[in-house]
């Protein structure tokens, strides 16, 4: 997926489990096929998983980063009734990978990806639910880091111009062009509120009955823009449970359209940049830009 990607494999896995954690190291080591971009995830048994990141780093950078994730877990199991995974170890770099990785519990369910709950209006309560559930932690005082999305969206013009360039031939630009010159100057009223930042089918598991069974991936978790959590209403929904989520959360008419531009930053990015290494995160882009412009053309 990426020109610099580190190659991971089970049997890399299987060394550097054996190496460092020698409790598990009789467990069977196998490659999850998940979509996601950021990390190679193993499972290992029946109740672990591995997750190492896919691109070099500054392994200190990426330490702390496992840790933040590891007191966000914590916090939402205090505050939330849907599960997260929980970091139980975190490895170091080892022969073979130059960076740390690590070892969480595995989570029951199947990805929205697999099973789509976007017509059950359950899974819109339980999402609403979850969001609100990780808008009550604490941010301790701490604000948007500056990193991704979730600040200004002014911030995000200069990827815009790389994504609208990339996508000629590919989307309607001037229609999305359009759209972006008037999202981006959403003004921004309410305060920072802790945010799960991330919630696409990838990350999010489905119980058989269509209700959320689970919430993956903490890497983006933290303060940010209380609408971009938002985004779940254009990755994970559809014109009949969108409204289910929007009034449990009594989402405002500005939120809800900084959601939508929120929505469409990450969308424009994943429809070009994952075109032919990565399909499903392409039609996930697709997906979300089909679902912004058919509310927005029948909008009042």
């Amino acid at each position: 997926m990426h020109d610099d990607q580190l190659d991971v494999s089970p049997e890399l896995v299987r060394a550097l489990v054996a190496a460092q954690f020698p409790q598990w190291s009789g467990a069977d080591v196998r490659r999850v096929q998940a979509e996601g971009t950021v990390n190679a995830v193993f499972r290992i048994g029946d109740d672990l998983t591995a997750r190492l990141p896919l691109r070099p780093g500054d392994p200190a950078g990426i330490a702390r980063d496992f840790a933040r994730e590891r007191d966000g877990a914590l916090k939402i199991a205090r505050h939330s009734r849907f599960p997260v995974p929980q970091v139980l170890a975190t490895g170091t770099p080892g022969p073979g990978y130059p960076l740390p990785w690590v070892i969480q519990t595995w989570l029951d369910g199947t990805t929205a990806t697999d099973l789509d709950p976007a017509g059950s209006p359950a899974f819109a309560r339980d999402l609403a639910d979850f969001i609100e559930d990780v808008r009550g932690i604490d941010t301790g005082g701490r604000t948007f880091s500056g990193g991704g999305r979730g600040g200004d969206l002014k911030d995000h013009d200069a990827w815009m111009e790389t994504c609208f360039a990339a996508s000629y031939g590919i989307l309607d630009v001037p229609y999305w062009r359009g759209r972006w010159k008037t999202w981006r100057e959403l003004p921004r009223e309410a305060a920072d509120v802790m945010s799960h930042g991330d919630l696409i089918g990838g990350n999010v598991l489905v119980s058989p009955d269509l209700g959320l069974a689970g919430v993956l991936d903490l890497g983006s978790f933290g303060p940010a823009d209380p609408a971009l959590d938002l985004i779940g209403a254009w990755s994970l929904l559809d014109r009949e449970t969108r409204p289910v989520l929007r009034r449990r959360l009594a989402a405002g008419d500005l939120d809800w359209e900084r959601g939508r531009a929120w929505a469409f930053e990450q969308a424009m990015g994943l429809v070009w940049y994952y075109e032919r290494s990565n399909p499903v995160m392409s039609a996930l882009g697709r997906r979300m830009l089909t679902h912004l412009r058919q509310e927005l053309d029948t909008s009042p």
